[in-house]
């Protein structure tokens, strides 16, 4: 009979059972074999979805085996998707049929075509920099010198530096924003680590986080980012990381005030909490740039995307970090891809130096504030009341998240679930909109669909 139990104490049947499919599966006594051993078992259907595993230390004394070899299977079955740990609710077994990014499907899968789609988080494609001028002096993709050359044109890592927003020793190009926290998490984190995010953060992100078996740490937030009293309750127990994004950030539009930084920065001095910054909206947010590297530059890790600024598909994103991380980093992509497409750095390099280019993500930058501000505004006029002053995105609160998306979709409307981008109830509805992608001049006609969406209510049938 397959375990559907939860599993508690090494006297639990539901627990003997277990660790007896386990023992029988197992060939090797080392991570690997253990995990191999797990995953023999969800196949053979004696571990279901669902199912509870039990502690690490009751599993490593059943079956002699030390609780870092156990620790260390569970990391691989996590990176596998096999299972998921929750907190104080324990790691259980997964369902492999669902797509492993549940989050971030559930935040941008659409069912149908929507003739104003604002689920989607991206730039307007007519508002990106031309690349005639990046493109029309490139004549090959280059060769290096080495395959173990510097994996960051220097003349790049010049201009990157002119507007960093620490000092830096070490400083990197890779695949995009999410490249870099993947290999982040991938080196710096391990199998039931606290890891601090805000709420409400990024879907992706937390699909990544959990991937890795972390336990998730989310700490509220309000105008200024996140707040200082949650940052403290959180650090009541060890915290190995805290990620956040300092500007514009996704959903909420909330930039980071430079005084809440260096509150959350006295509040991280001279722990060992390894601060990771995704500077998402670079280019095209109001506000400088801004990190906690100022004043803990040996705990920061700071990554700035281009994604939003001069395009998704250029996949590039700056790092700079410690030396000890960014030596991990490498040595990582040394396995892997080994660098970022040095084509696509000189591309970015002739963007980032052309005035032309500049002088249109600057205009970008403008109309996307406009856009912002127009349907904040109107929303307004209707008693819905947004919060965050920058960025793509505004982060709408309605009565009911579900009616509301339907409502919206009757009316060929797409937004983003609320509920993808929360790691816990937060006792109110949102949806995500998109507000980058609505022209100035139909705000006041998206408004009043939005507002009519957030105060609908869910049909439920009469009771007697």
């Amino acid at each position: 009979m397959p375990a559907t139990a939860s599993p508690a104490s090494p006297g639990d049947p539901a627990v003997r059972e277990l660790i007896s499919h386990l023992e029988q599966r197992l060939t090797e006594p080392t991570a690997r074999g253990l995990s191999q051993a797990v995953g023999a078992a969800i196949r053979d259907g004696v571990l279901v979805p669902g199912t509870r595993l039990p502690p690490i230390r009751t599993v490593a004394a059943q079956l002699t085996l030390s609780p870092t070899t156990v620790s260390a299977g569970w990391a691989l079955l996590a990176r596998a998707g096999s299972v998921r740990t929750d907190g104080r609710r324990g790691t259980r077994v997964v369902d492999a049929s669902l797509p492993g990014a549940s989050r971030y499907r559930s935040a941008l899968e659409r069912q149908a075509e929507m003739r104003l789609d604002l689920s989607t988080g991206v730039p307007d494609a007519g508002l990106l920099p031309n690349l005639r001028v990046a493109l029309e002096h490139l004549t090959t993709a280059g060769t290096p010198g080495s395959y173990l050359d510097e994996p960051v044109l220097p003349e790049l890592a010049d201009v990157l530096r002119q507007d960093w927003p620490c000092v830096v020793a070490d400083l990197t190009v890779v695949d995009g924003a999410m490249d870099g926290l993947d290999l982040v998490a991938r080196t710096a984190l391990r199998f039931g680590d606290r890891v601090v995010v805000e709420q409400p953060t990024f879907p992706p992100l937390v699909d990544l986080l959990e991937s890795v078996g972390v336990v998730l740490v989310p700490v509220g937030m309000d105008s200024e980012g996140m707040t200082p009293e949650g940052l403290t309750h959180a650090l009541a127990s060890p915290v190995v990381a805290l990620f956040l994004q300092p500007r514009a950030q996704n959903p909420t539009g909330v930039t980071l005030s430079e005084r809440r930084a260096r509150e959350l920065a006295a509040l991280l001095a001279g722990r060992t909490t390894l601060v990771v910054e995704d500077d998402s909206a670079a280019g095209i947010a109001l506000t400088p740039p801004l990190s906690l590297g100022r004043w803990i530059p040996d705990q920061t890790v700071h990554v700035r995307s281009f994604s939003k600024s001069h395009g998704p598909d250029l996949r590039l994103a700056a790092m700079s970090g410690p030396p000890d991380v960014m030596a991990a980093v490498e040595s990582r992509r040394h396995v892997g891809q080994g660098w970022s497409s040095r084509l696509l750095q000189r591309i970015l390099l002739s963007l980032l130096t052309d005035p032309g280019a500049i002088a249109a993500v600057a205009g970008a930058r403008d109309e996307y504030a406009r856009r912002r501000g127009a349907l904040v505004d109107a929303l307004a006029r209707h008693d819905v009341v947004t919060g965050g002053t920058d960025g793509l995105n505004i982060w709408v609160p309605v009565h009911d998240e579900a009616a509301a998306m339907v409502r919206l979709a009757s009316e060929g409307i797409g937004v983003a679930p609320g509920k993808a981008f929360t790691v816990r109830p937060s006792g109110q509805d949102h949806v995500r909109v998109t507000a980058g992608l609505v022209p100035v001049e139909r705000a006041d006609d998206v408004a009043r669909v939005l507002a009519a969406a957030a105060r609908t209510t869910a049909w439920r049938p009469r009771t007697r």
